[in-house]
């Protein structure tokens, strides 16, 4: 049964040994702060294991330099893979790595293949297996997340929820009693690093932007890269809004070789990927969101800014149920209109969709009394 009563694996007064995996950038930020408080913690003691999912420095290493999250035990270097062999491959190189260590419990985090492949070989060896950001459901079967979360929900041992609604969708799907609704741990990370993305980040500077007069955009979901059709709709939509506000893009890999690919030209500015802080200040200082990230979303909600969700659907439900966020697909026209509706439309909330910015304390503390 999922979520199922787990039984004491951890000799009382011994150390519970934590294996957490990771392998994208979302990833990263959510283990920055929970590994603090594993570290805090004097009965606990982590491993990290870093499948190499996202392997470009700058939405990889870099993160774990800047947030000062300690380094992995273990580096799989697995790369860009199709999704079947990324998958395969993580399960054959993690499996060995996890008998040898042996803990008593698994942490993996999101949606991604490192999640799924972690869960799957954990499961197997009978292992506890924590999921951090349960319940999520956007209930398009085509999105690869999709399947991953579910799979991963399915046979955790303890749902770990960050929001109210994702915690009823776990509730509605007859889970078991190991539900915690605790919150978001981006949440925490933005409080945690606003002041210090600030001091540590030069790249308004750098590009010579000014405050609230620029929209910050990104792209990289296969759904809109892997379609010149929505790739070319999206492009020309951001190109018709760079007329009259200016456009920053940090350009992932994958959506640079498509658009070279599709022959897609973009009118704009271009940077390389960015780091956490240097989002972070972007996010603060732009005028709207626009992105098919699913993290972003959120994080446009934390610093008071509009996003607008460049894919047909979205996990992040309440963001949109109280106006914060506006799903447009690949439509050009409904591109434009929200994003300029944005653009002249003042933010507020009052709103505390995302708990208190304790989540991950939270979390620590019901690991410890339960595994």
């Amino acid at each position: 049964m999922p979520c199922e009563t787990l039984v004491k694996h951890n000799v009382k007064g011994l150390m519970i040994k934590i294996l957490t995996v990771l392998g994208a950038r979302p990833q990263f930020i959510k283990a920055s702060v929970v590994s603090r408080a594993i570290q805090d913690n004097s009965n606990m003691d982590e491993k990290i294991i870093h499948t190499g999912q996202h392997y470009d420095t700058n939405m990889s290493s870099i993160f774990f330099d800047e947030m000062e999250i300690p380094k992995p035990d273990y580096q799989l270097k697995i790369k860009g893979d199709d999704h079947g062999s990324m998958t395969g491959n993580i399960m054959i190189d993690m499996e060995p790595i996890i008998k040898k260590e042996a803990p008593n419990a698994v942490i993996v985090y999101g949606d991604t293949n490192t999640t799924l492949a972690a869960a799957l070989v954990s499961k197997k060896l009978h292992l506890p297996l924590i999921h951090i950001e349960a319940g999520l459901r956007s209930y398009n079967m085509k999105m690869p997340e999709e399947i991953n979360r579910i799979v991963t929900d399915r046979i955790s041992d303890i749902c770990f929820c960050p929001t109210q609604l994702a915690y009823d969708n776990l509730v509605k799907e007859n889970y078991g009693e190991k539900l915690e609704l605790v919150g978001d741990v981006m949440y925490d990370a933005t409080l945690f690093y606003a002041e210090l993305s600030e001091k540590r980040s030069t790249i308004i500077k750098d590009n010579d932007l000014a405050e609230n007069e620029f929209v910050l955009c990104t792209v990289h979901r296969a759904e809109n890269t892997d379609s010149k059709e929505r790739l070319e709709e999206i492009f020309n939509a951001i190109n018709h809004i760079t007329k009259d506000k200016k456009v920053v893009l940090p350009l992932h890999p994958r959506t640079q070789k498509m658009l070279k690919q599709f022959g897609i030209k973009t009118e704009a500015l271009v940077i390389d990927p960015v780091g956490y802080f240097d989002m972070q200040t972007l996010i603060k200082n732009c005028s709207v969101v626009m992105t098919d990230s699913g993290g972003l979303q959120k994080e446009s909600y934390f610093y008071n800014k509009f996003c607008i969700t460049l894919r047909d659907e979205t996990e992040w439900v309440e963001l949109v149920d109280n106006g914060y966020n506006f799903i447009t697909g690949a439509n050009g026209k409904t591109i434009i209109f929200e994003t300029e509706k944005a653009i002249g439309t003042k933010f507020e909330s009052s709103d505390n969709l995302y708990g208190d910015g304790t989540s991950a304390q939270k979390i620590v503390n019901i690991i410890d009394k339960n595994i």
